[in-house]
């Protein structure tokens, strides 16, 4: 016999009675995970900080939002749930993965582990036949997670890329005499530099995130859903590229402060607003183009009527052995993160780059600081950067080397593809290519080797990921390299390591590959001193 009794509210839903061993299961459940996500909470307190990822705190919101509309129009859960095993299994998952997030010590591990568990315990509360249903709320909190480091820098210089270049398309469109190089646009007079901010991504991922609830409260076919989900990304970057393009013609016709301060930031909104009444708009014209067209007021779902008994139902939750598995799973692996012993994180010996050696043989060099903001995006804890000069040679070496000594706390290496565009450079060429240096701690390994193009200036460019005693040419290859050895040996620190040379008017690249491997041969013993190996 069933120990529920109806009782009916004022909005006509049905509600059934508080059960408070059920509830305070539920409560005790969401305190004991806190510990075992505290890594990946704390850097989503960071994330949302930030111009791209400040939509953050409004995603949990329209989760719940969803959540309570699905639950609106479902019936109350049975007495008689049998399937909630398949999501206590989730959760063990989800805690195993946490867990390995927290050795590591990479939050954005951690952050993705949190939403399988609460997609676990979605599964683990209804039953895995009702709450697989209750997909769309749970897949919706991934937007408030910021993007992998790596993932970020190449979208980051994808997206700087293709807005200038449709950007300059638009300067061009109003009779503007305009010039890109890089992500430079160079308007004579002025020269407009697209960097990180201006790629588009602080509209991207809050218009993903419109577009997905958007697509879900349509009313309409299926395939109109999907044009409106997969619609959002082409249209930021034609809107931030159009942005781009006002900016260009009015520094054009009045001045660089056009592209400063609150026009600037003015003229986001304005693109994001843009956005947001656009896919309205396509809304509006695909029904009009159904059999049977409504008013867009009438095929956009945006009631909250009956959420306060819907969400009552908290207090309604069953108690089971499922839940209780829950509960000691999770405090099982909060409390062994907490209590038990963990490893330190290895900090090797090194020497400041301050020391390292300013004269080799014949060459003598000078030391330039970077600018501040660029100092800010490389997030190295220390770094040189050295050009080198030889009566002999016909043109110099610049060596630059970037160390970190922990690359899982959030700042981390990124490969010098994502720079050159910024100093309008293009790359001309780009792959592995291999040295030998008998002489030096290294031997024979791979480099990466680029031809880049600025104008008719030519520079030729190694560049390597030094990884605790390996040299690695992928950035991929080397993040996953830091994450192995973080748990296996406790040291997450390396290096990137870069030499240029220009390429002189009546020089091959052959020349100045044999120049930049003289230079190699002699300064590189001094590099263990500074990067350990």
């Amino acid at each position: 016999m069933s120990d529920e009794t109806v009782i009916p509210s004022p909005t006509g839903l049905t509600m059934v009675p508080s059960r408070p061993l059920g509830f305070v299961l539920f409560c005790a459940l969401l305190l004991v995970s806190v510990p075992i996500f505290w890594l990946g909470f704390r850097s989503l307190g960071a994330a949302w900080s930030t111009a791209e990822y400040s939509h953050g705190p409004l995603i949990p919101i329209i989760s719940l939002y969803l959540f309570l509309r699905e639950l609106r129009k479902s019936p109350t859960p049975a007495s008689n749930v049998t399937d909630r095993w398949p999501g206590v299994a989730l959760i063990v998952l989800a805690l195993g993965v946490a867990f390995l997030g927290n050795l590591m010590r990479v939050a954005d591990i951690v952050t993705y582990a949190f939403i399988f568990w609460v997609g676990g315990v979605v599964l683990t509360t209804f039953g895995w036949r009702r709450g697989k249903t209750h997909w769309a709320p749970v897949l919706h909190l991934i937007f408030m997670l910021p993007l992998p480091q790596i993932l970020y820098w190449k979208l980051t210089v994808f997206l700087q890329l293709v807005s200038s270049v449709v950007g300059v398309w638009f300067v061009s469109l109003a009779g503007v005499p305009v010039f890109l190089e890089g992500n430079i646009i160079d308007l004579g007079v002025y020269k407009l530099q697209v960097a990180e901010a201006c790629s588009g991504l602080r509209y991207l991922f809050p218009i993903l995130s419109f577009s997905y609830l958007f697509s879900i409260l349509y009313r309409g076919p299926l395939w109109h859903k999907a044009v409106l989900l997969l619609a959002a990304a082409p249209l930021t970057v034609l809107m931030n590229s159009f942005r781009i393009g006002v900016i260009g013609v009015l520094v054009n016709q009045y001045g660089i402060e056009q592209a400063e301060g609150f026009l600037h930031f003015f003229e986001g909104w304005v693109i994001f607003l843009l956005c947001v009444a656009i896919l309205f708009a396509m809304a509006i014209l695909m029904q009009r183009f159904t059999a049977d067209p409504k008013p867009l007021a009438e095929t956009i779902d945006f009631d909250f009527e009956g959420f306060g008994p819907i969400l009552g139902r908290v207090f309604a939750i069953r108690f089971s052995p499922a839940l209780i598995a829950a509960v000691a799973l999770s405090a099982l692996a909060s409390a062994t993160w907490v209590y038990a012993p963990h490893a330190e994180r290895m900090i090797v010996d090194r020497e400041p780059f301050v020391l390292f050696p300013r004269h080799f043989d014949d060459w003598s060099g000078y030391t330039a600081r970077l600018d501040p903001e660029v100092e800010v995006v490389l997030g190295a804890d220390d770094y040189v950067n050295t050009t080198f000069n030889k009566v002999a040679e016909t043109e110099s070496v610049n060596l630059f080397v970037a160390y970190y000594k922990d690359q899982t706390a959030g700042e981390g290496i990124h490969s010098p593809e994502i720079c050159l565009p910024v100093g309008g450079w293009e790359i001309f060429s780009l792959d592995p290519y291999q040295v030998d240096l008998p002489d030096t701690p290294y031997g024979q390994f791979e480099v990466n080797r680029a031809v880049i193009q600025k104008g008719t200036s030519m520079q030729l460019v190694y560049y390597w990921f030094e990884q605790r005693g390996e040299r690695l040419t992928n950035d991929v290859s080397a993040k996953i390299s830091v994450l192995v050895d973080s748990v296996t040996t406790g040291r997450a620190d390396g290096a990137l390591v870069r030499f240029v040379t220009p390429i002189g008017a009546r020089e091959t690249p052959q020349d100045a590959d044999e120049r930049l491997q003289r230079f190699m041969a002699i300064s590189l013993p001094s590099l263990p001193r500074f990067v350990p190996l």
